[in-house]
């Protein structure tokens, strides 16, 4: 597939375009710096890569960015940026709408706290002590929502570059709610109770970048389980406890 990935030499954005090359994609980047994406990449990724060195606020240079692309990850900007953080994902997302050739399957980043928890009709980025700069993430997928693209919205935790298991595990994903098991008392807390719960378990949320990376890139084509939802991940044991 033609994939191009935006904020390609990012944290997310990089993992995203190496592991795209040696699944065997055609891979673009939108990039500021080409020679950090070279650093990066090394030579012989680096020559399997299109690069596009645009500005990413310039609606005409990523609707041509996009043209014949099958999919975008949209791995630029982040959470502290605020309205800057808005306006680039609205950028390409507008762009993605008009650019007649492109195939319209999108995959944003987001965050944990944008997912539901279980037994309530709460999200954590609505309760009393999340940071508020989370919030341009409710903005983000409010965005999504009204468009006709094939969306989907990655909410991990915390993004680490590797986890060490004690034992034999694998990726739980979920949509649209935590990954983690939730007591079906928590529906009893108050929002300051639930807002507490839920800081002392986000390190269980804890998620390699490399496996982000690899969910989006297994769940690219249009129309798959995870279209117009929100993705959480988390890690669980595949030993049963006794």
């Amino acid at each position: 597939m033609k994939i191009i990935v935006f904020g390609a030499t990012g944290n997310t954005g990089r993992r995203v375009l190496a592991q795209g090359v040696k699944m065997g994609h055609d891979m673009t980047a939108f990039v500021r710096n080409p020679e950090k994406l070279d650093e990066q990449q090394g030579e012989h990724a680096a020559r399997h890569v299109k690069v596009v060195a645009r500005d990413i606020m310039d609606p005409a240079s990523v609707r041509e960015a996009l043209s014949h692309q099958d999919a975008a990850i949209i791995a630029a900007g982040h959470a502290g940026q605020g309205e800057e953080f808005v306006r680039i994902v609205d950028n390409i997302v507008s762009q993605c709408e008009l650019q007649p050739s492109f195939s319209g399957r999108v995959w944003v980043m987001g965050g944990a706290g944008l997912l539901d928890i279980p037994y309530t009709d709460l999200i954590g980025n609505n309760l009393p002590g999340f940071p508020p700069m989370f919030k341009t993430h409710n903005r983000n997928l409010e965005r999504l929502q009204q468009t006709q693209l094939d969306w989907s919205m990655m909410c991990p935790g915390t993004m680490v570059d590797s986890i060490e298991h004690p034992a034999p595990v694998r990726l739980h994903v979920t949509t649209e709610t935590l990954p983690v098991s939730i007591p079906e008392t928590i529906k009893e807390f108050s929002e300051a109770d639930i807002a507490g719960y839920l800081f002392s378990r986000f390190q269980e949320l804890n998620v390699a970048y490399e496996d982000v990376a690899n969910c989006m890139l297994n769940h690219i084509g249009l129309a798959g389980p995870f279209q117009r939802k929100r993705v959480g991940l988390a890690y669980r044991s595949d030993i049963s406890e006794s």
